[in-house]
């Protein structure tokens, strides 16, 4: 069974000049459900929280893009449906519970309704990167873009502006928090909240490494992308980090 004719893409593409110096993912881009799947038995509330995506960050990939005249992927589809920036084999890529919040429409889902959201909602955004990177003849950087929240749910605070997350290639991380660090009042997460090395950066590992590909992953405080503001402001910051470390 494929796609209803109404469901949105599994992606969508901002094309980039050729020799475009950076790439930008946006694996969790959208709140968005594929009629199959219903509400997957959560509120509208639930879905369009953090839990379902990452508010904001599809914002500042875009403007990023815009800034380097660069390619960019979205993902089409609710990080509930499936986990786009997760090994499709790991368990946790489709949580029956996400922050404490039951998902009544992913408990007991056998090997045939897994293989469907693979086949249907992952695999095309990951080809999809493929071929943009196919097309790119002078990549410097790849770059991808998540939001993350404020508070842990037992409440303990997460005081980063922008975390960077990275594995073993510090060409690109080092200088990038360097120049964003020295932005007045910035608070830099080194690896923080989240890091590189867990098994969060799929993205990554399946596309940028293998190319040695320069990368560094993003996540951004959420309560600072409320607004189109906040979002256009943070974008500058992180656009300006990264033109430094590319000079």
């Amino acid at each position: 069974m494929t796609l209803a004719p109404e469901d949105p893409p599994p992606f969508t593409m901002r094309p980039g000049q050729a020799d475009a110096s950076v790439a930008f993912v946006c694996d969790h881009a959208s709140y968005a459900l594929p009629a199959r799947l219903g509400s997957l038995g959560l509120p509208e509330a639930a879905l369009r929280s953090h839990i379902g995506w990452d508010p904001g960050a599809a914002g500042v990939t875009a403007l990023l893009a815009a800034r380097f005249e660069a390619p960019a992927a979205f993902s089409g589809y609710s990080r509930l449906a499936i986990d786009c920036n997760r090994d499709p084999e790991d368990q946790t890529s489709i949580l029956a519970e996400s922050d404490g919040i039951s998902v009544p429409g992913n408990r007991g889902l056998d090997t045939a309704a897994r293989a469907w959201r693979r086949d249907m909602l992952f695999e095309p955004y990951h080809a999809a990167i493929e071929v943009m990177l196919d097309g790119c003849s002078a990549l410097r950087a790849f770059v991808s873009v998540h939001s993350f929240t404020p508070h842990l749910t037992d409440g303990a605070p997460r005081p980063w502006h922008v975390g960077v997350f990275w594995n073993e290639d510090e060409v690109l991380a080092g200088p990038f928090m360097a120049a964003l660090g020295a932005e007045v009042g910035v608070l830099v997460g080194d690896n923080l909240p989240y890091s590189g090395r867990s098994r969060r950066g799929y993205t990554t590992r399946r596309h940028a490494e293998p190319r040695d590909i320069p990368h560094i992953g993003l996540e951004i405080r959420n309560d600072l992308l409320r607004d189109e503001a906040g979002i256009a402001l943070w974008a500058r910051r992180i656009g300006g980090a990264l033109a430094a470390a590319l000079v």
